[in-house]
């Protein structure tokens, strides 16, 4: 199975190197604004920590609960712990960072991660379903008030917008990508070759974030959503971003392709190490998660270079076939689970295959593909949403959009015991089916907004050269 890995491995790692030799070649000269360089810079190392702390966690949070003996409906219990209180906690730290600040915010997202961490030493329930509780709040956190601090600042400095996009773009190439490897090779070396047991990943990540938030502290400045936060208190944000999301069906859109699309991605996280190995088949989870994040940076690398010449590439046109091929890839564990039993897929017996069957091997190159795609979603949303989401009201939105695709996991995650593996991947593939029909949707509405707004130019310059 490892000969196998280490080629779909050296495959995507060829795809993403292609990809970033050819976006080098084909992408507008680069900024030579040494302010921003270093802004630019200081934000991909910050945000690289930070996830690095994620991903370091990633691969064994099912393992490690397989490991204290958890069967999969108390390990989906679990997992809904997390969702849940980022549902219902994410939308209060929100409008947190944005009336008290950004800066607060990632110093929060950094002591209760490591929190978090702390609990994965004791195999207790409760005390894990508190860790779970702290990391649904981070995870609110990490993809809301880092973006937040990132495009005020970057305002707020002056820089050129269409800078922005590749910012987003290397971030996620770092983040989500080179570190997300990295991390994945680590937890794999703590784990297996070192025998630290599956605590020592989340042991690594508690000193990555540490370092992480000492950066912010040290390097950061603060920022708000509103010059008058002081006076306007969490429920005027509250009521202002709904108000937001009422008045501009865009917006109201944006959310709607980011709670499916992740809904989406966050049930395929819980779902790939049983979809994998549903007889038992023993998984390298590093080996695999290093997989799919080299695909997910080759991803990245890709909507970079798409990014950076809009003027050809709408991200409203091809992210509607981004949505579809996602859909299309996570139909294929569909057919290799549909006649299988959900019980089966709780065993993990002693003597269980040391390697993947061919079924598994074609689900893990569909699984990369899609995880290729999530690498383009991120930094195209990103842009999106710095485009439309109001300033001042942003991190505050964001959590908004959380809601529901929090609300969906829960209910799949608690039913996860009783539906089968099929079922589940046939749900995310309609949802991401439904996600493409809103980016189309979005398009149409961003096309009659533009002609509109141009009629409007040539009627008032027709008026002005009249009079």
């Amino acid at each position: 199975m490892e000969t196998f890995l280490l080629l779909v491995f050296a495959a995507v790692a060829a795809i993403a190197a292609l990809l970033e030799l050819s976006k080098r070649q084909s992408s507008k000269q680069e900024t030579t604004n040494r302010d921003f360089i270093r802004f630019r810079n200081n934000y991909v190392l910050v945000y690289a920590l930070m996830m690095a702390g994620d991903w370091l966690q990633g691969p064994y949070v099912y393992a490690l609960y397989q490991y204290y003996g958890f069967d999969r409906g108390q390990i989906g219990r679990l997992f809904i712990g997390g969702f849940a209180s980022s549902m219902v906690f994410g939308t209060l730290v929100g409008s947190l960072a944005d009336k008290h600040g950004r800066k607060k915010a990632a110093l929060l997202y950094v002591l209760t991660y490591t929190s978090g961490c702390v609990t994965k030493h004791f195999n207790d329930f409760n005390v894990l379903f508190v860790g779970r509780i702290f990391s649904g709040v981070a995870t609110s956190l990490l993809y809301s008030a880092f973006e937040s601090w990132l495009v005020a600042e970057h305002k707020k400095r002056g820089y050129d917008e269409d800078w922005l996009g590749g910012t987003f773009s290397q971030a996620v190439f770092v983040g989500n990508g080179l570190m997300a490897i990295l991390s994945g090779f680590l937890a794999h070396t703590l784990v297996e070759l070192l025998s630290l047991g599956p605590v020592a990943p989340f042991d690594a990540a508690h000193a990555v974030l540490l370092l992480g938030g000492l950066l912010v502290l040290a390097t950061w400045t603060e920022n708000t959503g509103d010059d008058n936060h002081e006076q306007k208190g969490l429920w005027h944000q509250l009521s202002t971003a709904v108000r937001a999301i009422q008045k501009d069906r865009k917006i109201a859109l944006l959310g709607a392709i980011q709670s499916l699309f992740e809904a989406s991605m966050y049930t395929f996280v819980f779902l790939w190490t049983p979809a994998l190995s549903p007889n038992g088949e023993k998984v390298a989870h590093g080996m695999v998660f290093a997989c799919f994040m080299m695909s997910c940076m080759a991803g990245s690398t890709l909507a970079g270079r798409l990014l950076s010449d809009s003027a050809r590439h709408s991200v409203s046109h091809y992210m509607k076939n981004v949505h579809g091929l996602a859909a299309l890839a996570l139909a294929v564990p569909v057919f290799f689970h549909w006649n299988m039993q959900s019980e089966d897929e709780d065993r993990m017996p002693a003597w269980a295959s040391t390697g993947l069957d061919w079924r598994g091997r074609i689900q893990l190159v569909a699984f990369c593909i899609f995880e290729l795609l999530v690498g383009i979603f991120w930094p195209s949303m990103m842009k999106l949403r710095s485009q439309y989401v109001p300033e001042g009201i942003r991190a505050t939105t964001l959590n908004l959009f959380r809601v529901p695709l929090n609300l969906f996991v829960c209910l799949v995650l608690y039913n996860v015991g009783s539906v089968p593996l099929s079922a589940m991947f046939g749900m995310c593939s309609l949802f991401l089916l439904t996600a493409m029909y809103c980016q189309h949707s979005f398009l149409l509405l961003s096309v009659k907004s533009r002609v509109q707004s141009q009629l409007r130019k040539g009627l008032s310059s027709s008026f002005h050269s009249r009079a």
